[in-house]
């Protein structure tokens, strides 16, 4: 038998966690509809009237944790909430003081921060460029389409709060990158959002996030739901909007997931590729030249995104912060021990392994695998569970892109692996026109 070894770092295995890290919990300075995370003050049994905060003596232990959980050259911080900036500049500049009593020498430690922006200054920004953070900031497009459903607590939009955050990015050069979230009203106006995006808010990286839930996804946890709650795709039960539908009226619909993605890919091929960074026309780049999908979302496995409560409770995953899927907590056991627990492993690895034949004899398997699991509440046309309810939208979105996937990697000089036009299907078609010499 031949045994190959992994990777190494430093002359052991390489070792790397990814956490995304609650210091505030889901305390909140805004009220946007579509939050899946607000609703966890009461699921978790937050105090009442008591915003729950990481203290020093737990924010330590994870630090350290973190940091001697992992043997890679850099080690990558996530701090997301609620509203993370809310805890004040003070409590970030403690966050860095841990950081840099711990690290080992020679390691790069880097933090990335997910915010609304509303709370940003010009004090904030100059902390963050000093200290090189990633700033991920949430805008769902033009004032309109952002104000719809992004709003503080008196019900007004905060869309000229968030642009102000965006001038103060560029004022002081920090690096930062879009998040949108694409629901029923955003996924109807693809280029508009696109091009706000790119010319007037000069968005480096963009981010769009398909918005998902249940109308039950309060209470009931992922992977718990009664066998009649799942629908046959298609049913009309399943659209946004209708009197009877089983998700939330702000939810994306399917097809117009795959439309949305679709009019905005088209407009980044002919004016844009190799200038704008978009998340998911990037990965699916990587999954068509056959490289593993950087985001968990689309990989073949996931199980790998951890996410930490302010009491040090460890969860298997950011959308499955419920009692069931707590595996434990910080104070206990090592935050290395949760991450490559069997308990977490098998959470990772149910997401192949659990895929409908539908998804196993789709030509598109390898761009999406399913894609997460917390959206796979419905049912194939043959009855079987686990269908993603997006699916349409992303078979539609990737038999478009198919062609086109193929004549980028072909033009740069790269290998298409998986496709309609991969490289075994143009020899098993030899005399055929090229993909490459086809226009698309």
């Amino acid at each position: 038998m031949h045994i190959t070894q992994g990777p190494q770092y430093n002359g052991k295995a390489s070792k790397r966690l990814h956490v995304m890290a609650k210091p505030i919990g889901a305390v909140c300075n805004i009220d946007c509809t579509y939050c899946y995370y607000l609703s966890k003050q009461d699921l978790l049994e937050y105090k009442q009237g008591c915003s729950p905060v990481m203290d020093d003596d737990t924010l330590e232990t994870y630090i350290r944790q973190y940091i001697e959980g992992q043997n890679t050259p850099e080690i990558i911080f996530s701090w997301q909430g609620g509203e993370p900036t809310m805890l004040g500049l003070d409590y970030f500049k403690k966050i860095v003081e841990f950081q840099s009593k711990y690290q080992p020498q020679g390691i790069i430690i880097s933090n990335d921060l997910q915010t609304n922006g509303t709370l940003l200054n010009d004090e904030w920004c100059a902390f963050l460029k000093q200290h090189n953070f990633l700033v991920g900031l949430s805008i769902d497009g033009p004032e309109m389409l952002h104000n719809a459903h992004r709003t503080n607590r008196a019900g007004r939009g905060t869309f000229n709060q968030v642009m102000k955050a965006v001038e103060l990015l560029h004022k002081h050069q920090v690096k930062f990158a879009t998040l949108t979230c694409v629901n029923n009203l955003t996924s109807r106006n693809p280029l508009e959002v696109y091009r706000f995006l790119r010319d007037e808010v000069r968005s480096p990286q963009m981010q769009f996030i398909p918005i998902v839930e249940q109308k039950t996804f309060r209470t009931t946890a992922p992977q718990t739901w009664q066998p009649q709650e799942q629908l046959k795709q298609g049913d009309k039960r399943l659209i946004p909007g209708h009197k009877n539908s089983i998700v939330e009226s702000w939810c994306v619909a399917d097809e117009a997931w795959g439309n949305f993605l679709i009019e905005i890919f088209d407009e980044w091929i002919q004016n844009d590729i190799g200038k704008v960074f978009v998340q998911y026309f990037e990965a699916s780049i990587e999954a068509w030249m056959g490289r593993k999908n950087p985001l968990c979302t689309l990989g073949e496995i996931c199980g790998k995104g951890l996410a930490m409560e302010p009491n040090g409770d460890v969860y298997s995953c950011d959308h499955y912060v419920y009692p069931e899927y707590k595996i434990g907590n910080i104070h206990h056991q090592k935050l290395d021990t949760l991450a490559y627990s069997t308990e977490q492993q098998k959470f990772g690895f149910a997401k192949k392994r659990t895929l409908p034949r539908q998804c196993q004899s789709c030509d598109y398997q390898f761009a999406c695998y399913g894609e997460c699991p917390k959206n796979r509440f419905i049912r194939t046309q043959e009855g079987e569970p686990g269908l993603n309810y997006l699916c349409a939208g992303w078979k539609k979105f990737f038999s478009h892109a198919d062609k086109a996937m193929a004549y980028i990697l072909r033009a740069t000089g790269n290998p298409v692996a998986h496709g309609k036009y991969s490289d075994a299907m143009l020899r098993d078609h030899l005399g055929k026109p090229s993909v490459f010499e086809t226009k698309f």
